[in-house]
């Protein structure tokens, strides 16, 4: 099967998700977020991903509408996902949270709307609220972030909804393989957050010996093997010629050889938080 820039994985719900999009963690409100998400829009990307914590739902919501326009594209055509933060996990409190940031995107409705972290005692109440906006439309996919095994095993006692999405931090050095096991399993998709290990793998040799096999760059090289893993992965950058080569990795594949030594490089190494250790 020939996957392009635009190829999407059927959720557990029938939604379609885009395999590949942009991430904006780290970008802050004003005109370079926004003419980073109209860049990856006019070339081809048509997932977006955010959340209430990154502070920069507005300026999303600005490129989303510049780059629509641009590129002559209806609002049905991209998705869209952002995230409840934890000091909003509670039944009423995530309702009001979710329509603060649809306020801010300044859209109708969201794709994708994920719980952030699996904080105790809260999360799920939140998802109780999210399966009701799930219900009245408001939503076409609800998932989870950064949830373990353990995490998952506890909601899915309570829940009506099988989450459709679990976006978790995963790249060569963190391949977490088990949990991968465990949502195939079930039937959520993973989604790869930080899959270039915030720039700490460029310089990898191994990354660049297989890179140089390809004429690729070890970002394209990563990228590529988290779509032949089966993994949802959105990378982020501002500047447009990284948009664009990062999304160059539909016109090569990876030896099994070339996927197994990369899979090897696992070292359960985080570089972000620990889901069942953080105090925020």
């Amino acid at each position: 099967m020939s996957l392009n820039l635009q190829s999407t994985v059927q959720l557990n719900n029938g939604a379609q998700m885009p395999w590949f999009g942009l991430g904006v963690f780290q970008v802050e409100e004003g005109a370079e977020l926004e003419a980073a998400v109209a860049a990856a829009i006019k070339n081809g990307y048509r997932s977006i991903d955010t959340a209430a914590i990154y502070g920069n739902e507005q300026g999303v919501g600005n490129g989303i509408r510049q780059g629509l326009e641009a590129a002559g594209l209806k609002r049905e055509d991209l998705f869209v996902t952002s995230k409840v933060w934890n000091a909003d996990l509670g039944y009423e409190e995530t309702l009001a949270a979710f329509e603060v940031s649809l306020n801010k995107l300044g859209l109708e409705y969201l794709d994708l709307y994920l719980i952030h972290w699996p904080k105790e005692g809260k999360y799920k109440a939140a998802w109780k609220a999210m399966e009701t906006l799930y219900k009245q439309g408001k939503i076409k996919a609800i998932g989870v972030s950064n949830f373990q095994i353990h995490h998952l095993e506890d909601l899915l006692a309570d829940a009506e909804v099988v989450p459709a999405v679990n976006q978790i931090e995963l790249h060569p050095r963190l391949t977490q393989k088990e949990l991968r096991d465990y949502c195939k399993q079930k039937g959520i998709q993973i989604e790869a957050w930080s899959p270039l290990m915030q720039g700490q793998l460029l310089d990898n040799e191994e990354l660049k010996a297989i890179g140089a096999k390809y004429g690729k760059s070890v970002t394209q090289v990563i990228l590529r093997w988290d779509i032949q893993n089966g993994i949802v992965t959105i990378p982020k950058s501002t500047k447009e010629h990284r948009i664009i080569e990062n999304a160059s990795i539909f016109d090569f594949e990876l030896s099994t050889e070339d996927m197994a030594a990369i899979d090897a490089m696992n070292q359960n190494h985080r570089v972000g938080p620990d889901p069942d250790n953080f105090d925020f």
